[in-house]
């Protein structure tokens, strides 16, 4: 649910210079990169959403099984409707959800262990008269693109219809989504095992003693120093009706205590409007695990589409031509030129970034773009 951003170009001058003479050696190692498979993934979700929308939409010629679906929308604010369909409808829609359900899985990169994500909602508040009142609904598939103007719903007897996606109608619609924060929540557990297997991960942490004698007695008795968040707002814009909550994480980047880029994938599951002000006390930067005092964080929101075994090798392409010199490199410019181009028609959305974020900051930060603020305080995890 963030505004799409031109990406920066470039890594900068500092950066650019790094690039190391060996990059071409470690990049060798690496699979192919992304960019090419991004279209056909953006196809691969969309196509099995969209299947998915029109096969609902004909099921619903039958009056139980809508009144069935019309009371799970009108109690629920999303509906597994794999689940639901295996618990009463015909074999037929059972059996295509699920396979829907499998393309979107094997397109983002993830297991059958991440389980069925395909999601039904009442597309606006606004529609629950009507469908109370016994309104047959249309069914459309979310949009992932923030840009469109128009999008397609179907209903029973097979026809479409063209909707405003800035102004919902009068009459229902169901969305065809996919459940957004079970996705992201395994999407970055592959992340996370694809850049260690990249070798974009630090060695296990070293033990890290700050300068002053209470951190080192802190130290010798167990913990380590973070950076908590303890407030964080974005940016208020208007965006399609059709589009759900945000899903929104963010890459911690900085060098390891072996010398080597490492980026930390931090889940944020509660930011889900902008323009609301929320209070997590949450961990965002584990300083044990860096080797200087500074690291930057770069916040994205997962829009469906994104393959993260393709977002890893992307990222790990880029960062491993950076060498350490000895002193603290911005990374924020190298991890959002690593995302091939034609990802930033739908996704991962750029929400912001925070340069130079370091162990002692106490206060407000406001991002680079302008997007967005945090709240961050230096929070001291104990040992038990």
């Amino acid at each position: 649910m963030r505004p799409r951003h031109p990406r920066r170009r470039g890594l900068g001058a500092v950066a650019t210079s790094l690039v190391a003479v060996w990059a071409g050696q470690i990049l060798s190692a690496l699979p192919a990169t992304a960019a090419s498979a991004a279209p056909a993934l953006t196809s691969a979700v969309t196509a099995a959403e969209d299947h998915a929308a029109r096969a609902i939409a004909d099921s619903l010629t039958d009056s139980a099984w809508r009144a069935r679906v019309r009371t799970a929308a009108l109690t629920s604010d999303e509906v597994d409707v794999t689940a639901l369909a295996g618990q009463a409808a015909g074999g037929t829609l059972k059996s295509t959800l699920a396979e829907a359900d499998r393309r979107i899985a094997a397109a983002k990169g993830l297991d059958a262990e991440a389980g069925p994500l395909l999601r039904l909602r009442l597309g606006d508040a606004s529609m629950r008269a009507a469908l109370a009142a016994g309104a047959t609904p249309w069914v459309a598939a979310a949009i992932q693109d923030e840009n469109a103007t128009t999008l397609t719903a179907y209903d029973s007897r097979g026809r479409t219809h063209t909707l405003d996606a800035r102004k919902a109608p009068a009459h229902p619609v169901y969305v065809v989504d996919i459940d957004g924060s079970k996705a992201l929540a395994a999407g970055l557990d592959v992340l996370t095992e694809e850049l260690a297997r990249y070798g974009v991960r630090s060695a296990a942490p070293a033990a890290r003693q700050t300068p002053t004698d209470r951190s080192r007695t802190l130290a010798a008795t167990g913990g380590f120093w973070t950076t908590r968040i303890t407030a964080v707002e974005l940016s208020d814009d208007e965006e399609p009706w059709i589009k759900g909550d945000a899903e929104i994480y963010t890459l911690v980047t900085g060098f390891g205590q072996d010398g080597k880029v490492r980026v930390d994938p931090v889940d944020m599951p509660y930011l889900d409007n902008d323009g609301t002000v929320y209070r997590p006390n949450q961990i965002l930067v584990n300083w044990s695990s860096y080797k200087y005092d500074l690291a930057d964080a770069v916040m994205m929101e997962e829009d469906g589409s994104t393959n993260y075994h393709d977002l890893a090798r992307a990222i790990a392409t880029a960062l491993l031509t950076i060498a350490d010199q000895g002193t603290y490199i911005p990374l924020v410019s190298a991890v959002l030129d690593a995302i091939p181009d034609d990802w930033w028609t739908d996704d991962p959305d750029y929400v912001d970034s925070w340069y130079t974020l370091a162990q002692s900051d106490n206060g407000t930060r406001h991002g680079a773009r302008g997007n967005g603020w945090m709240t961050a305080e230096p929070y001291y995890v104990r040992e038990f």
